[in-house]
């Protein structure tokens, strides 16, 4: 009996990343590669994806705000991947799978297997995140959500991988040397934190 292969949501690479392509949050034609994705988009195997970068994985990727608040989550040294122990994250959310029905419907199924809540937030997309700098992020593209959780309590569900709460942005600052690196470049988009490499409000594609 052999395993069933995950089939991933994936978009050729040149429909949303074209040319030498582009790194960080980008928030102009938004509407257009949310378009583009709907229609362009197939399943394929992951284990084919993950080694191919002529193809994007489609990530929704949602950061949980109260107020000004982030959902601030720190991974255990119980993951199978040592290079995340210990390492912060503002974001929830994951592969698209055969199906979800879609960007929302896959992002609220991600919401209900990390967090415990009793209600789902309204999913606001505001911009693509791209980092071709890692051999991860070559295959992958996040879509980039917020959500305010309205002072209503919010927990993590695998409390053995996870940690985590609401902290003020000084808080997330002041570990943002651990912070995965697509967290990272959240936390500077919403925050208006210029860096070097973050390209903010770039045409579209």
């Amino acid at each position: 009996m052999t395993n069933e292969v995950e089939q991933v949501y994936v978009v050729p690479r040149r429909a949303l990343v074209p040319g030498d392509g582009w790194h960080g949050v980008r928030t102009a034609g938004l509407p257009d590669a949310l378009r583009v994705i709907g229609q362009l988009g197939d399943y394929r195997p992951r284990p084919e994806m993950e080694r191919d970068p002529s193809f994007k994985q489609v990530i929704p990727y949602l950061v949980l705000r109260d107020g000004d608040r982030y959902f601030l989550m720190r991974r255990t040294r119980a993951g199978l991947d040592e290079r995340l122990h210990d390492r912060y994250s503002i974001g929830v959310g994951g592969h698209l799978n055969p199906g979800d029905g879609g960007l929302d419907v896959g992002l609220e199924r991600e919401w209900h297997e990390e967090v415990v809540a009793d209600f789902t937030p309204v999913f606001r997309p505001v911009g693509l995140l791209n980092d071709d700098t890692t051999d991860v992020g070559r295959v992958h593209i996040g879509i980039v959500y917020v959500a305010d959780a309205g002072g209503r309590p919010v927990g993590i569900r695998e409390t053995h991988k996870l940690t985590g709460g609401f902290a003020p942005p000084v808080d997330v600052a002041a570990v943002a040397d651990d912070l995965e690196t697509w967290s990272r470049l959240v936390y500077e988009f919403l925050e208006g934190v210029s860096t070097r490499d973050a390209i903010i409000g770039a045409e579209g594609p």
